[in-house]
C-alpha cells in the first residue's frame, strides 16, 4: 500500500515532532522567554506516537525522523526511539536535534535501531553560540557529535542556519571541516516564520482574510482545498492568537536584513576552494549537495525560499500536540490527537493520512509573500 498526492508524488516520509519544548533559544526560533508551548496533556503519549507511527507504515511510510522542539529534552526518549525502531519494514529512522545532550544518548540510539542524526549547529564560535542560542554550551554540541560518530550513527549531518551579521562569515570555516571529517555540512536559508511580526505593512492575517473571500478558500482560511475529499476534517490551527512576548527573536526586519541566498554562499566557498562538484549522500532530503574536489564530507544547500524542493516532496509532519500537516510552509492540518483520544480505530486513523495527502499543496508560496503565521518553528518541528 501506498500514499500518492495529487501530483502523484510518492509519501513516504514521516517526520514527527516529539516536543515542543526546547532547551536552547535560537534567535530565530523562539523568544528568549515566554515560549509558546502546549500544556503537557495535549502532548501526544509514547504509545499514541509508536500508534501513529505504526499506521503510517502500514500505510507505505518507509522513513521516519523524529524532531522537535529538541527530542532530548523528552524524559522518554531513549525508549520512543526503541519502540519506533522495532516496526517491521521500517527502512529509516533518524532524528533531529541540537546536540546538547547528544553524547549521553547516541549509543543507546544507535542500538535501539536510530540509523543516523542531524544536528543543528550555527556557529563554531563559543561567545557566538551564546548569543545565537541564549543557553547552552557549544563544546556540549561537538561532544555529541564526537559520541554520534563513535556509536556508529551515520551520516552526521550539521544543519547551518545562515544569518548575515550573524555567523555568514563562519561558511568558509564550515565548509572547511568537510575537508579532513566526514560529516555533511548543509546550510539552511533561514525562513520567514515571522516575517510577518514587526512590519510596517498589512499584515499576513490580513492578507489571508482577503484570499478567504477568493474561490477555493475555505472561509476564514488560507487552505486551498486540493481534492474532493471530507472538507469537515482538514481544518486549520489560525486563530487570533494573543501577542507574544517575543523579546530576543528575530522580527520582520531583521529577519530579512539577516537573509542570505544559497547562490551567495555557494558563490563565497567557490572563491575560495573552487568550482564545487555535485555529490549524493545517502536519503538526501531537499539539499542539493556538493563537494569540495577531494573533500572527505559534503556541502549541502537548503534553499527553500529562492529554490525550493517542493515538486519533489515526499513529506508529512505529526506536530508534538497530534495535528497532521501535509505541508511545514502551509497552515492546514488534521486533528489526529482527537481521533485517538476518542476511540477511532486504525482505519478511521489511516483515512485521515490519506485525507493529508490530498490536500498536500503542489509547493508553498513564500515567494507570494505567504508564510504559516499559525505555529512557531518549535512547535512545527521543522
Amino acid at each position: 500500500m501506498t500514499l500518492v498526492d495529487s501530483f502523484n508524488r510518492t509519501i513516504d516520509y514521516l517526520r514527527i515532532s516529539v516536543t515542543d519544548r526546547c532547551n536552547l533559544r535560537c534567535v530565530y526560533c523562539m523568544p528568549e522567554e515566554g515560549a509558546p508551548i502546549a500544556p503537557r496533556e495535549e502532548l501526544l503519549t509514547s504509545d499514541e506516537i509508536e500508534r501513529l507511527a505504526g499506521i503510517a507504515v502500514a500505510l507505505g511510510v518507509r522513513k521516519i525522523r523524529l524532531t522537535g522542539g529538541e527530542p532530548l529534552v523528552r524524559p522518554d526518549i531513549e525508549g520512543l526511539v526503541a519502540r519506533i525502531g522495532a516496526l517491521p519494514v521500517l527502512a529509516d529512522l533518524s532524528l533531529t536535534t541540537n546536540g546538547s545532550r547528544l553524547a549521553r544518548h547516541a549509543p543507546a540510539f544507535a542500538a535501539s535501531g536510530l540509523r543516523r542524526v542531524n544536528i543543528s549547529l550555527d556557529t563554531l564560535r563559543p561567545d557566538r553560540f551564546t548569543r545565537i542560542a541564549r543557553r547552552g554550551e557549544l563544546q556540549d554540541v561537538l561532544d555529541g557529535i564526537t559520541a554520534a560518530r563513535a556509536s556508529g550513527l551515520s551520516p552526521i549531518k550539521l544543519n547551518c542556519v545562515v544569518m548575515r551579521s550573524w555567523n555568514d562569515d563562519e561558511t568558509i570555516d564550515f565548509a572547511r571541516m568537510t575537508l579532513r571529517d566526514e560529516v555533511h555540512v548543509r546550510f539552511i536559508e533561514l525562513m520567514p516564520i515571522h516575517w510577518s511580526q514587526g512590519d510596517s505593512e498589512p499584515s499576513e492575517m490580513e492578507r489571508f482574510r482577503s484570499l478567504s473571500a477568493e474561490p477555493g478558500y475555505r472561509a476564514g482560511t488560507n487552505v486551498t482545498l486540493y481534492a474532493n475529499a471530507d472538507r469537515s476534517t482538514f481544518g486549520i490551527a489560525l486563530k487570533e492568537r494573543r501577542e507574544e512576548d517575543g523579546r530576543g527573536r528575530l522580527d520582520a526586519a531583521q529577519m530579512r536584513r539577516a537573509f542570505v541566498s544559497s547562490a551567495e554562499i555557494q558563490a563565497r566557498i567557490e572563491g575560495q576552494f573552487g568550482r564545487l562538484a555535485p555529490a549524493e549522500v545517502l536519503t538526501n532530503g531537499p539539499a542539493r549537495t556538493w563537494r569540495i574536489p577531494g573533500a572527505i564530507g559534503t556541502i549541502g544547500f537548503v534553499s527553500q525560499v529562492t529554490n525550493d524542493a517542493c515538486l519533489t516532496c515526499n513529506r508529512l509532519r505529526i506536530t508534538a500536540d497530534g495535528q497532521l500537516r501535509p505541508c511545514l510552509m502551509a497552515d492546514g492540518e488534521i486533528d489526529l490527537r482527537s481521533a485517538l483520544r476518542s476511540g477511532a480505530c486504525d482505519d478511521r486513523i489511516a483515512d485521515l493520512f490519506r485525507i493529508a495527502v490530498l490536500h498536500k499543496p503542489k509547493e508553498h508560496r513564500l515567494e507570494d509573500g505567504l508564510a504559516p503565521v499559525s505555529r512557531n518553528m518549535s512547535q512545527l518541528g521543522g
